[in-house]
């Protein structure tokens, strides 16, 4: 009775065998199939015979270089099309426009010419506030996704070329012009980024690398020397590519030389305004609709395949939690911060370098290539003028690689020099029009201009490179002062269009004399040594806790902790105000005013008293913690 209860507490039916003990299930498995299992476990899990982790490291940190390589020529060969497409439709749309008959005859209500003035007011007018949302702009759509819009902006303006009105074309100009310093801030906060990106890949075994500090002085220069260089050789062929529309498809459409320079008496330095006297009809017949629609649509997809190259081959410039850094700073302090900028005395210094680089690259496509060779030439030589002007740019920016064995001034004082001489001869050269034996002169100085071009270029984005490599976090500011003060010679040029040539030469070349004297200035100050003023990033307003961002709260931190954390943040906030009020004192009084302001006994005393304060206060804390949990 007792082994049948048993069978059905169980729940065992009597008539099934009982299941073998436990010693009887080990002798029927088979050991050495056990065995084997157990060695391919052990085989599989354990360490690789043939693997190298030294070697896998380097293959791996390798295909990252390899990467930063890909990522400079795509940002280069994404702003060349850009630009080649923006520059090559708006000449032929300015062309097209400028023929009385072509706009009597197909808008001949529309007032064409007024939309072409309130389309390059749109276009150079409004950069001039490019400097209140350009930074906000980075920060919140990152460096890559703003060149992607920026090139998107571009395409729309290509776009709006199929119907021209005034509601489609003066506001894709206007979107231009929000566009134009944002996208080349973020062009030169890109192409530095990617050199410190190099020399990080490169050296990656070093403590500060691995602990992503800041870079040590001038570590990464000549990996931003070869970077800029590569950037400007290839953006620079977008002056040869934007003369394909005129070269292959105007051309055989213009008047000859005798009929659009018929009622011009004088070119170069003896006029005033562009070209007094040009012809109002410069076409022969017009070209067929088709024909124009073909070639915007040309246009139109190269517009677009720039945008694929910046979403698809651009990498990102910053890590994931560094974009998190850089906009958690807060909105109030990222607008702010490039006014702030400017009381760094080297980007002061720099600025008038920074308007001589606008004036002298817009003269050279407009002033220069107008009023000289247009005016002597004929219309059906501009683009010989553009091409070898761009290719002259194009191969000597590759004269900024002496950097890596000269000092850094060579390329601004060279390109200076070039310029300066040219300046002068343009001053007293005014030929005849319709005059063929000019050709070789004009190509020789438009070669030369190109020389001066390339070197100015380069050297300043080099050198603003140089200046802030080891301040990741300051990059879009610096760049996006630099392209602001560019904005504002673009638009002076816009509002010179009617002056006297010699006026327009006179003020490039007083700009030029006061950008050199102002960059030897900085150069003497750097080399005294003289603090320079930079203002304080604010912290990011997060922690890091492995991968995740958390806020400021946080349950587990014991009151001690937090007090220790917060006196040491309003310590280094007080240091850092000390420092930029010894700065500035050395800026207006001297070095001795700034020994007396900063290191007096009653400073020292201020602080001694603050330091005391705090302690006392946090000790305070834990006493009565202490009691609390006491109690």
């Amino acid at each position: 009775m007792m082994d049948a209860s048993d069978q059905e507490e169980l729940g065992v039916d009597a008539d099934q065998p009982l299941a073998p003990h436990n010693g009887v299930i080990n002798k029927l498995l088979n050991v050495g199939q056990e065995d084997n299992m157990h060695g391919q476990m052990e085989e599989f899990l354990g360490p690789q015979a043939e693997y190298n982790e030294e070697e896998e490291e380097r293959k791996y940190y390798r295909r990252k270089r390899l990467c930063v390589i890909k990522n400079v020529l795509a940002a280069s060969v994404g702003a060349m099309i850009v630009y080649s497409v923006y520059m090559g439709l708006l000449q032929m749309q300015l062309i097209l426009h400028y023929d009385m008959t072509y706009r009597e005859v197909k808008y001949s209500n529309l007032g064409l010419e007024d939309i072409d003035r309130k389309m390059l007011m749109g276009i150079n007018v409004t950069p001039i506030i490019g400097l209140l949302y350009t930074p906000v702009l980075i920060r919140f759509l990152g460096t890559k996704w703003m060149m992607f819009l920026a090139s998107g902006i571009y395409a729309l303006f290509v776009s709006t070329n199929y119907w021209e009105r005034y509601y489609t074309l003066v506001p894709s100009a206007v979107a231009i012009g929000v566009a134009i310093v944002p996208l080349w801030a973020s062009l030169g906060n890109y192409i530095t980024r990617m050199a410190q990106q190099y020399y990080e890949y490169v050296h990656y075994k070093e403590d500060h690398v691995q602990e992503q500090k800041k870079l040590p002085k001038g570590a990464c220069h000549k990996y931003i020397i070869v970077f800029q260089s590569v950037f400007h050789i290839i953006f620079h062929l977008s002056f040869v590519f934007a003369e394909f529309p005129m070269c292959f498809v105007l051309n055989g459409y213009l008047h000859k030389s005798e009929h659009i320079l018929l009622n011009v008496h004088s070119c170069g330095a003896n006029i005033s305004g562009v070209i007094p006297g040009f012809n109002t009809t410069v076409l022969t017949n017009l070209p067929r609709s088709m024909l124009l629609i073909q070639v915007e649509s040309v246009l139109m997809g190269f517009a677009f395949l720039a945008m694929i190259i910046f979403l698809v081959l651009c990498g990102p410039a910053y890590r994931p939690t560094e974009e998190i850094d850089l906009r958690s700073i807060g909105w109030g302090n990222i607008f702010q911060l490039p006014f702030k900028h400017l009381r760094d005395y080297r980007l002061r210094l720099l600025c008038p370098f920074f308007i001589y680089s606008g004036f002298e690259m817009l003269f050279a496509i407009t002033g220069f290539s107008l009023s000289y060779g247009v005016c002597v030439l004929g219309l059906d030589k501009l683009w010989l003028l553009i091409v070898v002007y761009g290719l002259s740019c194009s191969v000597f920016s590759s004269l900024s690689l002496c950097l890596l064995r000269l000092p850094r001034w060579v390329c601004l004082v060279g390109g200076a020099a070039v310029h300066g001489v040219l300046l002068v001869v343009l001053l007293a050269f005014s030929p005849p029009p319709k005059n063929l034996e000019y050709l070789g002169p004009l190509l020789v100085i438009s070669v030369l201009w190109g020389l001066g071009t390339a070197l100015n270029k380069t050297g300043v984005s080099t050198l603003i490179g140089m200046l802030y490599a080891e301040e990741k976090e300051r990059l879009d500011f610096v760049y996006t002062i630099y392209h602001w003060w560019q904005a504002i010679a673009i638009f002076i040029v816009y509002l010179w269009s009617n002056l006297p040539m010699r006026a327009k030469l006179s003020i490039l070349l007083a700009t030029l004399v006061l950008a050199c004297y102002c960059y030897w200035l900085m150069e003497r100050r750097l080399a005294m040594k003289l603090p320079f003023r930079l203002p304080r990033i604010p912290r990011p307003r997060h922690k890091v806790k492995g991968y995740r961002y958390l806020e400021e709260d946080n349950s587990d931190e014991s009151d001690s902790e937090r007090s220790e954390e917060d006196d040491e943040e309003e310590r280094e906030n007080e240091e850092h105000v000390v420092e930029e009020m010894g700065a500035e004192d050395r800026e207006k009084g001297g070095q001795d005013a700034e020994v007396q302001g900063v290191d007096s006994p009653k400073a020292r005393r201020r602080g001694a008293e603050g330091h005391r304060n705090r302690r006392e206060d946090a000790q305070m804390k834990e006493g009565v913690k202490e009691e609390r949990e006491g109690g």
